[in-house]
């Protein structure tokens, strides 16, 4: 089938999408992906094909390059800059995701039809249910997060959030299979009267080898992922600082404005997977941080969990309903409870003493929390597609 992917987030950096297209040509489809910000010469994958529509930067200051921090300030135009902010990004985000949608629309209008148009998260949604009904194509709805239950900056939203979601659970119910990242979320959406959601995870696909061996100990843990708030990344700087013999890693990109006090922690620009498969594996352990302030971060099942895995290494999570299952059951790693860097520390002690246990443990995990199981699901939901 001719495959139509939307998605508003930087398609050279999302890795579920890049993985999902791979697949779905793997299994003789053909995919075009609609996208945003996708730099010059970038190579989706064989049989992948892949077009930009831009979209607004944001909110910062003219001339801020993107990544950079406000300098800290406390006076009468920096605080009356930071409360029109607060006041006015719900609209802010409102209005580049619907201008990313009429763009789209434009670039796709007398276009041949595709058979199934693939809406990847809440703002590619509408538009992809209009498509489908213009092209009598299938519908597929991915929804990588529980979109209307995120921590987001900007002034509470209640209506706005309540009404979004009647209109995301109306126009997910015209899609033939909705995808969704952890059976937390599957439930939810499950519970809204959507008839077939399957979870297909954010997990990598096993390296080319097996895993090195790793010390008896390890050297140090790593946050590997965005650099920005709702991470908890003030607490691995807390815990670097209870633990100075070890070794403490930050790399990703950062977000406009964000500050952090890395003192006493190694900051590192964003890693191919392969560099932070080698990251995880010189420090030994891997963190995964979420704050504890929405319902989507306690339903979530980040892809760095799923990246630890594939390095072979353990991991401390924060202690979230899906992640305190999930870890526990296979046996990944320790819990720490999300804010607290002392309770972050002593789970990285924990996982120290007992280390070449917990690497035994990740191993035997890693065929079946690794892509070429999670890629099956995908492959199944398009061959129902097919013959529905």
């Amino acid at each position: 089938m001719n495959v139509l992917m939307l998605v508003q987030s930087p398609v050279a950096g999302d890795s579920r999408v890049l993985r999902e297209a791979a697949t779905l040509t793997a299994e003789g489809h053909a995919v075009h992906i609609v996208g945003r910000d996708v730099p010059d010469g970038f190579d989706p994958g064989d049989g992948v094909t892949v077009e930009s529509v831009t979209r607004s930067r944001g909110m910062r200051p003219p001339g801020t390059p993107r990544g950079a921090a406000l300098a800290s300030s406390s006076g009468p135009k920096t605080v009356l800059r930071r409360s029109g902010r607060w006041l006015l990004l719900p609209e802010h985000r409102e209005r580049t995701e619907r201008r990313w949608r009429d763009d789209a629309a434009r670039l796709l209008a007398g276009r041949p039809a595709h058979d199934v148009v693939h809406a990847h998260d809440y703002n590619t949604l509408a538009l992809g249910a209009d498509l489908a009904r213009r092209w009598s194509a299938r519908l597929v709805y991915d929804s990588h997060e529980l979109w209307f239950d995120r921590g987001l900056p900007g002034r509470p939203t209640p209506v706005a959030r309540w009404r979004g979601r009647r209109k995301e659970t109306a126009l997910a119910g015209q899609a033939r299979v909705v995808l969704t990242v952890s059976e937390g979320i599957a439930a939810r959406l499950r519970g809204r009267g959507l008839p077939d959601v399957r979870v297909v995870r954010n997990t990598f696909p096993l390296a080319d080898h097996e895993p090195p061996e790793l010390p008896a100990t390890p050297a140090g843990f790593a946050y590997a992922g965005r650099i920005g708030p709702g991470r908890d990344l003030e607490a691995v700087v807390g815990a670097a600082a209870r633990l100075p013999s070890l070794r403490t890693v930050v790399a990703g990109p950062a977000d406009p404005g964000y500050r952090l006090d890395t003192t006493g922690v190694e900051v590192l620009p964003p890693m191919s997977l392969p560099a932070v498969d080698t990251l995880y594996q010189e420090v030994g352990v891997a963190v995964v941080t979420l704050t504890d302030t929405c319902l989507n971060h306690r339903l979530a099942l980040p892809n760095k969990l799923f990246h630890a895995v594939r390095a072979g290494v353990p991991v401390v999570a924060a202690n979230l309903p899906e992640l305190h299952s999930f870890v526990l059951r296979y046996g990944l790693g320790r819990l720490y409870t999300p804010g607290d860097a002392s309770s972050l520390a002593t789970a990285v002690e924990a996982v120290a003493s007992d280390y070449t246990g917990y690497v035994e443990a990740v191993r035997k995990a890693r065929q079946e929390l690794a892509w070429e199981h999670d890629s099956r699901v995908l492959a199944d939901a398009y061959a129902n597609l097919g013959t529905a």
